[in-house]
C-alpha cells in the first residue's frame, strides 16, 4: 500500500514537470505523452514536429530529463518510446 501512494506522488511529480515543459515543446508544434513510470524510469513519447526531429535527443536529456529531476529527484533517467 505504501509503495502504491510513493508511486502516484513520483507520477504526480512528473506530471507537474510535464506541464511545465510543455508550452516550450508546444511552441515549436511538438508535444510529450507520459506513457509509464517504473521503477524510478520515467518513458514519455515525443509527438508532433518533437517526434524524430534531429534536435529530439537534446530535448529529452537537456530538457525533459533535467526538469523531471527536479521535480522528481528520484527519477533516474527519462527514457523516450516510440
Amino acid at each position: 500500500m505504501k509503495t502504491e501512494i510513493k508511486h502516484e506522488e513520483i507520477v504526480t511529480k512528473v506530471m507537474d514537470a510535464l506541464e511545465s515543459i510543455r508550452p516550450f515543446l508546444n511552441k515549436d508544434g511538438g508535444d510529450i505523452e507520459l506513457i509509464d513510470v517504473k521503477d524510478n524510469i520515467v518513458y514519455v513519447k515525443l509527438q508532433g514536429n518533437c517526434n524524430g526531429c534531429p534536435m529530439s535527443f537534446s530535448t529529452m536529456k537537456l530538457g525533459v530529463e533535467n526538469t523531471i529531476k527536479q521535480f522528481a529527484p528520484e527519477i533516474v533517467e527519462v527514457i523516450e518510446v516510440e
